[in-house]
């Protein structure tokens, strides 16, 4: 299986994957509308659709792990292969990587094990 590691899958072209993150982030901001919040408070907290592709093919390569979240190391190596097969998601990878102390609660960052 180290060989499907190398060589992920790929589902669709970048274009649908971010018209799929639109009509999802969309939805997120009309529920919290409908919620009474208020977008100055929340816009800002919200992964940019580049982000929440990147979310989607890292939570597709969880899938295809059997399900098991991954640890710091791999989800470097994830995070970096998604950002080589999809070069224009490189600067939403490097942000994801980044920012170890993020505000944002529905950040990705995986810390090392204290073990």
């Amino acid at each position: 299986m180290a060989h499907d590691e190398q060589t992920p899958r790929r589902r669709a072209s970048l274009e649908l994957l971010r018209a799929e993150a639109a009509d999802e982030l969309s939805v997120l901001v009309t529920e919290r509308l409908r919620a009474g919040e208020d977008p100055w408070e929340f816009m800002e907290d919200l992964p940019t659709v580049d982000e929440l592709v990147v979310f989607m093919l890292r939570a597709e390569n969880i899938a295809a792990n059997g399900g098991a979240r991954p640890n710091a190391s791999r989800h470097y190596r994830v995070l970096r292969q998604i950002a080589l097969d999809y070069p224009p998601l490189t600067r939403a990878v490097w942000r994801l990587l980044g920012d170890a102390n993020t505000h944002r609660r529905w950040d990705a960052t995986v810390r090392a094990d204290a073990g």
